[in-house]
């Protein structure tokens, strides 16, 4: 861990390397999807909500090694809850997002199915007791995930015309070089916060769901920003649904072969009812018309704010 002194040189880094990589990213991700005659909500969802799901992997799956599932659950239930309310609010308060009708028929239902399952996994105990087998049920629904959106990719492209968006390499290198960057620039930006965290001595499921949370969704936060920013709805929405799908059904499925996660906890459960009901939020959100505007961002933002009193102090009412 970095000392004290260097945290805020180390934050500022770490800030410096997130904005300037995210932008490549959606550059890169919006001209390869043009060149390959892809949608960019497909490739949103498949490799950057990915790529910017590396910074939870290596929390979420590092921390389950070490045999610390406060970190390794916390992490992922705060960074999918950041994701929908922090993220999604900042991008659509920077410009208000256009919902495409295939987020609200396919995308949309696929998050809020991995996350009541992941209510009704944790209830059971299979993230627990039984975390083996639930380890490779998450996996295995992965897997099934993945196949599914790989297969709408290659329909799209076979109805599609390629559009001439310069160098399929240039672009793929692009979207490369700015998932590295971004990855470092959480990386500093999360050992920033947690010695700034550790040194105010916070706890450590605290610390996770909060701090460590909001630091491993940096990337996202970024990249649906600048996405947002230059007009590249797609990219905004496609990188939060993507990046919540991976983050529940590939990083905990990985997590719970290593160790049971204590979910089914009082403590647990209750932010795993949180997200639940953010999720269920979203919904009316986007069906309520063709874009997210900003005085729902605003109402997406005043709901976070709430959810981190509750972390840092409601919670001690009830456990």
């Amino acid at each position: 861990m970095i000392s004290i002194e260097l945290a805020i040189p180390v934050f500022i880094l770490g800030v410096i390397f997130l904005w300037k990589c995210s932008d490549m990213l959606v550059d890169g991700t919006s001209k390869t999807a043009a060149q390959l005659g892809v949608s960019t909500l497909v490739i949103s969802v498949l490799l950057v909500g990915f790529g910017t799901s590396a910074p939870e992997f290596a929390i979420s799956v590092g921390a389950a090694y070490q045999n610390n599932s406060d970190i390794s659950l916390g992490n992922v239930v705060g960074s999918c809850i950041a994701n929908l309310l922090l993220v999604l609010g900042i991008a659509t308060i920077i410009r208000p997002i256009k919902i495409q009708k295939k987020i609200i028929r396919r995308e949309a239902p696929i998050m809020l199915g991995a996350t009541i399952f992941l209510l009704i996994a944790a209830y059971l105990g299979f993230l627990d007791k039984y975390h083996l087998i639930g380890g490779i049920i998450f996996l295995a629904l992965f897997f099934l995930f993945v196949y599914y959106f790989i297969s709408c990719a290659r329909k799209e492209r076979n109805n599609s015309n390629k559009i001439k968006a310069g160098s399929t390499t240039k672009n793929l290198m692009f979207i490369i070089l700015g998932i590295l960057g971004v990855i470092v620039g959480a990386w500093f930006l999360i050992e920033s916060a947690v010695c700034i965290a550790d040194f105010l001595n916070v706890p450590t499921f605290v610390i996770a769901i909060s701090m460590v949370a909001i630091g491993t969704s940096l990337p996202e936060l970024v990249v649906s920003s600048v996405a947002a920013y230059k007009e590249e709805s797609d990219i905004a929405v496609g990188n939060v649904l993507g990046s919540n799908v991976f983050n529940i059904l590939m990083i905990l499925g990985v997590a719970a072969l290593f160790i049971p996660l204590k979910a089914n906890n009082p403590e647990s459960i209750a932010h795993l009812l949180i997200l639940s009901l953010v999720t269920l939020i979203l919904f009316p959100i986007i069906y309520t018309g063709e874009k997210i505007s900003r005085l729902e961002g605003v109402f997406m933002l005043g709901i976070y704010s709430v959810f981190m009193w509750y972390t840092f102090f409601g919670y001690q009412m009830f456990f």
